[in-house]
């Protein structure tokens, strides 16, 4: 009997990339057909991370068309690669739709993309094919994006996105606030590449009104006065909650399973869990503060520090650091972050508050000490210090350090503070029942896939 086929299209990041992965898996567990589209650099990056390529390439038909990059540099490079998405990549998909749809016996019933590259959602509309966008942030992002006209009319951006004047926007009293100078688009330090990326945040808004869904990754319990506000924003997360055997898909980095058995050795709640993304990297300065931080503590702790995220530094430790920590801290390249997050030895976990890992820790009851650096991370902050209640922040000194004593000090107060911990698994609970049988997102999800089953085959 023929399925339907779902043509999936993530934004080309990480963050992106992992939660449409997880969609596309629960999709096809209810008898649809998943044509997922990488990168090609990404789709190279991910099959060579796979320990059994053959496991999801059972599940998902994966393929690739060509972002226009020439080196590593170009999509390290937020102009560049924010051209590429715009300019480049909308042609090669036109190229593979009319591929499938001209092949023997195949055809896209419906382009389920990341309401981040809205022109997918155009190309779909202009060859008759259902369409729907899914947002991998909160939604509160989401809101905070089909706001920008109203941000432009009450004089709080220009036209080209710039903040007239530094205010915290909160939309409605149960939202987080955020600094007009943490805006997405105004927080990467440099004007061409925030005009490219305020551009096509106000295209992908013209693109999503008209979707027959605007799915985002997220849920009521955590969200309502967003969803309130946004009525046709339809949760149907966290997905990575909702995968409880803890298996991530889609990385782009080979995971190390060693330390699973590494923090079997621990107490438990005894385990300081660090790691920031994908993208985000460190000053030297910055990264030997943090490493002597934790070293302070005196608690253990697993640390994702990725090859970038030093900056090329050959020796980003400090002197004997290793030596030191040896017999309590365990350093690695890629985590399989939510089995650690699900483990029972890990304590508290140091993030840059991305959407994936903000869920992820959530899902868990894990408190989150809060570390941001760009884009949607300072909304997520907001929401997990100031609406939640389930974390801290680190304080930057005057020469815009977090220093050792900082890290020391807040990695105290929040273990010892258990009305936060409390906290954190009552909004765990709420999470889990969300999405569980009978649960509202679960609920919502179901809609979703009848919707998808009604096309002809």
């Amino acid at each position: 009997m023929a399925k339907p086929n779902v043509l999936v299209i993530p934004y080309p990041e990480q963050g992106h990339v992992i939660p449409l992965i997880e969609l596309s898996l629960c999709l096809v567990k209810h008898g649809i057909k998943i044509t997922f589209v990488n990168t090609q650099h990404n789709h190279e990056r991910i099959m060579n991370s796979l320990p059994n390529r053959s496991d999801i390439e059972s599940q998902i038909s994966l393929v690739w068309i060509p972002d226009g990059l020439d080196s590593l540099e170009d999509r390290k490079r937020p102009g560049k690669s924010s051209e590429s998405v715009l300019k480049f990549m909308p042609g090669k998909l036109k190229e593979l739709i009319d591929g499938i749809n001209g092949s023997q016996g195949e055809k896209i019933n419906c382009v389920l993309a990341d309401q981040s590259i809205g022109w997918a959602l155009d190309i779909a509309e202009k060859k008759g094919i259902p369409r729907a966008a899914f947002c991998p942030a909160a939604a509160a992002q989401l809101v905070l994006a089909l706001s920008i006209p109203k941000l432009i009319d009450n004089g709080i951006i220009d036209k080209d996105g710039t903040p007239m004047g530094k205010q915290i926007i909160q939309l409605s009293p149960g939202m987080p606030g955020v600094s007009t100078e943490k805006l997405v688009w105004a927080c990467v330090g440099n004007k061409t590449t925030q005009k490219h990326i305020f551009e096509l945040m106000k295209r992908n808004i013209r693109s999503v009104k008209g979707t027959e869904w605007l799915l985002c990754n997220s849920t009521y319990d955590l969200e309502p006065a967003a969803f309130a506000l946004a009525p046709e924003i339809i949760p149907i997360g966290p997905v990575l909650a909702s995968n409880q055997l803890g298996d991530s898909n889609g990385n782009f980095w080979s995971q190390d399973l060693t330390c699973l058995k590494w923090l079997d050795q621990q107490s438990t709640n005894s385990v300081i869990y660090i790691a920031f993304g994908s993208t985000t990297t460190s000053n030297p300065s910055q990264f030997q503060e943090l490493a002597l931080g934790l070293e302070l503590s005196n608690k253990p702790f697993l640390w994702v520090v990725q090859p970038d995220i030093t900056e090329g530094m050959k020796h980003a430790y400090p002197e004997g650091f290793e030596d030191r920590v040896a017999h309590r801290g365990r350093m690695l390249g890629w985590a399989p972050q939510q089995k650690i997050l699900q483990h029972p030895s890990v304590a508290c976990f140091i993030s840059h508050c991305g959407w994936n890992s903000t869920v992820e820790s959530i899902s868990n009851g894990i408190p989150i000490l809060c570390w941001p650096y760009f884009a949607d991370q300072f909304l997520n902050k907001s929401y997990i210090c100031d609406v939640w209640k389930v974390g801290l922040v680190f304080e930057e000194d005057d020469r815009g350090i977090v220093t050792r004593d900082e890290i020391k000090n807040k990695i105290e107060e929040l273990l010892n503070d258990e009305h936060l911990k409390t906290r954190a698994l009552d909004l765990k609970e709420n999470v889990l029942n969300s999405i569980g049988q009978g649960g509202s997102t679960n609920k919502k999800l179901g809609s979703f896939i009848k919707w998808i089953k009604t096309f002809p085959c």
